[in-house]
């Protein structure tokens, strides 16, 4: 399992170091370097963040093209192919022209390669999750699958490391190449990633269908079956993604703005939702191992009443400016709320299907719910921002989130502990 841990845990961690870098640079320079508006700073950075939604937009066509492979014919190919179209794109974002040297092809090329990493992430969680889940021992399933999302807190912390790093740099030297060392040294948990994948096994649980079914599995066209046979799974899926994926975009890169925007240094809220992710690591670790002990519907219970209790305390602890009590909103946001749900998320999505179709059922539920939270709830919170000029609309927005979540789970009947070829709710 180790090796399957850590090709999963890299994997994932390239995605959303790739789009946790993007959050980032949209906050602080994409907006000034890409989307020029000289009236209004927080205008540049809304239209910088559109470039944030067109990558969640392309998430599901990567579901559901990768997942159709992934289903059809091979995992392991497919998290191949993912982790190469990801590294690429980021890379190359690294060497782009900004507005004032090529003007609109700028832009357009940035969103165009926003949109490839869109698809390639569309593909690479279900694969990564499904590379722990359909190989671990059932009694330990909920603790494996957490690995996989350690990435996402593992993600960030080197992408704001990264960013913290170059933004030590005198402003004109950030503003005119700092920025690019983060993306383009992607390239490094690529090539290792890339290593570690080509020598893995395909999952157990798909081989044993692919040999009981002698050609291939039963599913002609996965994605079809999916909305024929399991639309109730599919939305309960897309309504446990909400608030998980929502919330920690409001938490990370709408609070950088937010910050901003009430005069608190960007490098001190970078430290704290720094600090908070890298403690969100060990917390992800604990939620997935209590989950194989309580049930991963009683650990998402937790996280999603968390975050109801938390939706208005946080923006206020915040807008403080006091360090510590910053330091508290984010611990009360990211590893107690965020951090249960993302690691129940692996496993209790995963029972919901069956092994034919699971990939593109993980792969869809899972980026649709993310393209109606993470992808909007950046560009709705700025906007909020602008016409309220206050937190509480945006307090009223996690709520929101919440409340859909809690009608998934109350809708879930499945086992909270099974994991087999044949599940459904």
């Amino acid at each position: 399992m180790r090796k399957l841990i850590i090709g999963s845990f890299l994997g994932n961690s390239l995605e959303w170091y790739d789009f946790f870098l993007y959050g980032t640079a949209a906050a602080l320079v994409f907006g000034s370097l890409f989307f020029p508006v000289q009236d209004d700073p927080l205008i540049s950075t809304l239209l910088a963040f559109s470039g944030f939604a067109v990558g969640f937009i392309a998430r599901p066509l990567g579901g559901i093209l990768f997942g159709h492979i992934g289903d059809k014919y091979s995992r392991k190919t497919t998290l191949i192919i993912t982790l190469t179209l990801m590294g690429a794109s980021t890379f190359l974002i690294g060497l782009l022209p900004t507005w004032h040297q090529v003007g609109v092809l700028a832009p357009i090329a940035l969103i165009s390669l926003r949109f490839l990493q869109g698809v390639a992430s569309g593909g690479e969680w279900g694969g990564g999750v499904l590379m722990l889940s359909e190989n671990a021992p059932e009694e330990k399933k909920g603790y494996y699958t957490a690995w996989s999302q350690v990435g996402v807190s593992g993600g960030f912390v080197l992408s704001a490391l990264a960013f913290w790093l170059v933004q030590l740099l005198p402003e004109n030297a950030f503003m005119t190449w700092g920025w690019r060392i983060p993306f383009l040294m992607s390239v490094f948990i690529f090539l290792v990633g890339i290593y570690i994948r080509k020598n893995i096994r395909e999952n157990k649980e798909f081989t044993q269908l692919k040999q009981a079914s002698d050609t291939e599995p039963e599913a002609n066209v996965p994605v079809i079956e999916i909305f024929k046979k399991y639309p109730k799974q599919l939305l309960q899926a897309i309504g446990l993604r909400l608030p998980e994926n929502g919330a920690v975009y409001i938490f990370f890169t709408f609070s950088v703005v937010f910050c901003k925007h009430v005069g608190i240094a960007s490098d001190k809220i970078i430290a704290v939702v720094t600090l908070a992710m890298m403690l969100e690591i060990f917390s992800i670790l604990f939620w997935g191992w209590l989950s194989d002990r309580i049930g991963r519907k009683t650990i998402y219970y937790i996280g999603v009443i968390g975050l109801l209790l938390t939706a208005f305390p946080f923006f206020s602890l915040l807008a403080s400016g006091n360090f510590s009590l910053m330091m508290l909103a984010m611990m009360l946001g990211l590893p107690l709320c965020h951090g249960a749900m993302i690691a129940a998320q692996p496993c209790i999505m995963s029972e919901l299907f069956p092994v034919e179709v699971r990939y593109t059922g993980l792969a869809l539920g899972h980026e649709i719910g993310a393209v109606i939270s993470g992808g909007i709830s950046p560009m709705i919170a700025v906007a909020l921002l602008l016409k309220y000029d206050h937190w509480w609309p945006i307090s009223v927005m996690l709520l929101g989130f919440a409340l859909v979540a809690l009608i998934a789970l109350l809708s879930i009947k499945v086992s909270p502990r099974a994991l087999s070829s044949r599940t459904a709710s």
